[in-house]
C-alpha cells in the first residue's frame, strides 16, 4: 500500500516536474525577438565574409561592412552590445528561424523567402546590373556592348544571363558555372568584359587591378533588405524598417558604405552608389 502510495506520488511530481518544464520552453519560445534582444542585452547579427557588406581581416577579430555598421549602430541606439553571429547566405534563414540571430543584412526580399521569415518594408540598398569591362572600352548604355567586338563572361543561368542575352545578341556571351569562373575570363583578358551585380565587383576590380565598373542605362536595379525571424509580435521587425528608413533616408547607409570602401583601398566615386538616388 505505501509502496503504491509513494509511486502514485512520484508519478505526480513528475508530472508536474514536466509541465514545469513545458512551461518554462514554452514562454522561452514565446518571447518576442524585441523582449529578447533587451533580456540578453545583445543585438545578434548574421555576418559572412562577403565585402563590402561584411569583412574581418585575416589577422584581426573586428568585423566591419555595411551590414556590420548598420548593426552596430542599432544596437548602439537599443542600448546593447552589438555580437556578430558568423553564417553564410545559405544558412542565414535556418538561422533566423533556429533563434541564432536577429536578423541578417543584405537579404533579398524574394517571394520564396517571404515564405519562411519576415522583411521590412524599407529596404536596406539597392545594387545594379553592372559591367567590369576594360578600361579603353567606353560604356554608356547598354547598346555600346551590343556588337560583335565585345565579349562577355557571364554566370550561366543568372538574372545576368537571361539579360545580357535578350539586350546583346550581337555580342559574344561566353557562360561559365560560377561568378569566380565569370571574373576569371576577364582577369585572364579571355572576355573584354563581365556582368555581375555590381557590389561583388568592387573586391574582384580590386583584385584584379584594372578595368571600370559601369551601371549601363537603362539601369537594370534591385533592392536588397534585412532578414528577420517571422513571429507574432512586429515590434522588432516594425523597428528594423524605421531604422533602416532613417539610415536610408539621412544618407547615413551611403557614409558608411564609402567608409568601408575607403579602408578597403577603394575610391568611392569610381564604384557606383547603392541609393538609387545618387545614380
Amino acid at each position: 500500500m505505501i509502496k503504491t502510495v509513494f509511486s502514485r506520488l512520484a508519478a505526480t511530481l513528475a508530472l508536474i516536474a514536466s509541465v514545469v518544464a513545458w512551461s518554462g520552453t514554452a514562454d522561452a519560445q514565446g518571447k518576442s525577438t524585441w523582449q529578447a534582444i533587451k533580456d540578453r542585452g545583445s543585438l545578434r547579427i548574421g555576418v559572412t565574409q562577403a565585402p563590402p557588406w561584411f569583412y574581418k581581416n585575416p589577422a584581426g577579430t573586428e568585423w566591419t561592412g555595411l551590414g556590420s555598421a548598420v548593426g552596430k549602430a542599432m544596437a548602439k541606439e537599443l542600448g546593447v552590445k552589438f555580437e556578430p553571429v558568423e553564417v553564410t547566405w545559405g544558412t542565414s534563414i535556418a538561422a533566423l528561424q533556429a533563434n541564432k540571430i536577429d536578423v541578417m543584412f543584405v537579404l533579398d526580399a524574394t517571394p520564396k523567402r517571404a515564405l519562411a521569415i519576415d522583411f521590412p518594408a524599407q529596404p536596406l540598398l539597392y545594387y545594379a546590373l553592372a559591367v567590369l569591362a576594360d578600361d579603353d572600352m567606353k560604356i554608356t548604355n547598354w547598346s555600346d556592348l551590343n556588337k560583335k567586338s565585345t565579349k562577355l563572361a557571364v554566370t550561366q543561368g543568372t538574372t545576368m544571363d537571361i539579360y545580357v542575352t535578350k539586350h546583346l545578341p550581337m555580342a559574344t556571351i561566353l557562360r561559365f558555372p560560377s561568378n569566380g569562373e565569370s571574373v576569371a575570363a576577364f582577369q585572364s583578358k579571355r572576355v573584354n568584359a563581365v556582368s555581375l551585380f555590381h557590389p561583388p565587383l568592387i573586391a574582384m576590380r580590386k583584385k584584379i587591378g584594372r578595368g571600370q565598373i559601369v551601371l549601363p542605362a537603362p539601369v537594370r536595379q534591385s533592392a536588397s533588405s534585412a532578414g528577420v525571424r517571422r513571429e507574432a509580435d512586429k515590434t522588432w521587425r516594425d523597428w528594423v524598417n524605421t531604422a533602416v528608413a532613417y539610415y536610408y533616408a539621412t544618407g547615413q547607409t551611403q557614409v558608411w558604405y564609402e567608409d568601408f570602401l575607403k579602408s578597403f583601398g577603394v575610391d568611392p566615386s569610381t564604384v557606383p552608389a547603392i541609393r538609387r538616388e545618387d545614380w
